[in-house]
């Protein structure tokens, strides 16, 4: 997985490109992070995956997306979450009824500037970003992020300006609930 995803950025020429590549490694944990504490990808590795998912949910998209913005707004959608989870130990009780310590994912975030924005944020230290790629990368999260009425008329006067976000979003809420495995 981890070599797909290399090659998949591999075309992309954008300046910076091979910065924000060496950031993602060895500065983060991008390659074995979940992608969820508890839902969809919550395994070492799940962000890598969903990212893909998303990537191959996009690139189908009836949408006319170049390949270096399918490549962009798939795989850095949720960069977000890179060292943003943590692992420790709980208590259960096992089928015998017995305590057992697990481990579980816990989100510690360093950098909380919301989700969206931050992946921008970080994404746009290293490449220019256009606006639709900024956009539709800001507001994946559909209306789950558009807590206030404010929020939900600037997601909603967004996809009309630029179709990407939904098509981003719809990608994502695919290689989340339709891709799990």
């Amino acid at each position: 997985m981890k070599q797909r995803f290399l090659d998949l950025l591999k075309p992309v020429k954008r300046p910076g490109m091979d910065e924000l590549v060496h950031w993602i490694e060895p500065a983060t944990d991008f390659f074995t992070a979940p992608a969820s504490s508890k839902y969809h990808g919550a395994k070492e590795g799940g962000l890598m995956e969903h990212s893909i998912a998303v990537y191959e949910r996009l690139k189908s998209m009836p949408l006319d997306i170049s390949f270096e913005t399918t490549v962009i707004c798939a795989l850095f959608h949720d960069i977000c979450k890179a060292n943003f989870y943590k692992t420790e130990m709980r208590n259960r009780k096992n089928e015998s009824g017995q305590w057992e310590k697990y481990p579980c994912y816990i989100i510690d975030d360093q950098l909380p500037y919301g989700h969206g924005e931050k992946s921008v944020f970080i994404i746009s230290q290293f490449i220019h970003l256009s606006i639709d790629e900024a956009m539709a990368i800001r507001w994946h999260m559909g209306a789950w992020n558009a807590s206030s009425y404010t929020d939900q008329q600037a997601l909603s006067t967004a996809i009309e300006k630029y179709p990407l976000i939904l098509a981003l979003q719809m990608a994502d809420q695919m290689a989340t609930f339709w891709d799990k495995k």
